[in-house]
C-alpha cells in the first residue's frame, strides 16, 4: 500500500460515492449500473426477475462468479461489500431455505436499502450486517463460500481482506470474486488519488500480485478468467484501462 495515500478520506470518498449509488442510481460515475449491465456480464434473466428491482438499480458489480462459487443448497455464504444486495439476494435462490446469506458493508446508505428490500421480498435467510471486510464481524468457520463483486479492490490493505476472508471459512470452504485489476503498474498519481480508487482504478492490484496475496493467505487458487464484457464509462477512467491495462476479471479458489 502507498505509504502517501489517505487511508481516512479514501473511507469517506468511498462511503460518499456508494451512498449516491444507493440512493441516486440515475446519477453520472465513472462506472456502469442496473440490470442491463448484470445481463451483460452473465446474471440469468430468470435469477434477475426474483430479485428485487430496486437492488438492481444500484448495482455496481464487474462481473459474474456465481459460476465459479458452486454455490448449493444450505450453504451458508457471506457477500463482501453488499451494496443494495443484488448479488445476496441472487445467492439466497441457490442455497434455498435451508442455507443462509449475510451481507457486509460499511456503507450506512447501502445496508438500509438492501434491509427494506429484504424485507419487503420476505427472505428470512438474508442478513445485512455493517462491517469492514479488513476486520469481519463473524467466528472463524462461519462460512461455506465467501463471494465479493467489485469491493477488494477499494481496500487499501487487500492481504488483510483475504486473510480475514480465509478465517471465517470452513476447511475446504471456497472463495469466488469479481475484481478490477491491472496488467501495469500504475505511478503514485494515481495510487494515492482517493477519487481514483473510489472510482474503482487507484486501487487495482497488479494481477500476478492479486493472485499472490490470494494463495499467501491460504487459498489454493483455481479459476482467473477475464470480462471484457466489463467496460468503464469515464474518459478518464477508459483512459487509466488502456494505458495501464485496468480490467475486470473474475476468480476461484478454495481454503
Amino acid at each position: 500500500m502507498p505509504n502517501t495515500l489517505d487511508v481516512d478520506k479514501l473511507e469517506r470518498e468511498v462511503k460518499t460515492v456508494y451512498r449516491n449509488v444507493a440512493e441516486a442510481p440515475a446519477g453520472e460515475y465513472h462506472f456502469e449500473m442496473g440490470r442491463g449491465l448484470a445481463e451483460r456480464l452473465g446474471y440469468p434473466a430468470a435469477d434477475l426477475d426474483r430479485i428485487p428491482a430496486e437492488a438492481l438499480e444500484s448495482f455496481a458489480g464487474v462481473g459474474y462468479h456465481f459460476d465459479l462459487a458452486d454455490l448449493r443448497e444450505g450453504d451458508d455464504v457471506l457477500d463482501l461489500g453488499s451494496g443494495s444486495g443484488t448479488d445476496a439476494f441472487v445467492a439466497a435462490l441457490q442455497v434455498g431455505e435451508t442455507g443462509s446469506v449475510t451481507g457486509v458493508d460499511m456503507t450506512h446508505e447501502q445496508l438500509e436499502k438492501a434491509r427494506e428490500l429484504r424485507d419487503e421480498a420476505g427472505l428470512a435467510n438474508v442478513s445485512f450486517e455493517r462491517g469492514y471486510v479488513e476486520d469481519l464481524p463473524f467466528e472463524d468457520g462461519t462460512f461455506d463460500v465467501v463471494v465479493s463483486n467489485g469491493v477488494i479492490n477499494l481496500s487499501p490493505d487487500k492481504t488483510r481482506v483475504f486473510e480475514e476472508t480465509n478465517r471465517v471459512l470452513v476447511p475446504g470452504g471456497r472463495l469466488a470474486v469479481s475484481d478490477i485489476i491491472s496488467e501495469r503498474r500504475m505511478p503514485g498519481s494515481i495510487k494515492t488519488d482517493a477519487d481514483l480508487w473510489a472510482a474503482c482504478i487507484g486501487g487495482a492490484e497488479q494481477v500476478d500480485r492479486y493472485r499472490s496475496v490470494i494463495e499467501d493467505a491460504g487459498f489454493e487458487a483455481l479459476d482467473l478468467r477475464e470480462n471484457p464484457q466489463y467496460e468503464f464509462v469515464s474518459e478518464q477512467a477508459e483512459n487509466a484501462c488502456q494505458k495501464y491495462g485496468v480490467k475486470s476479471v473474475s476468480l476461484g479458489a478454495h481454503r
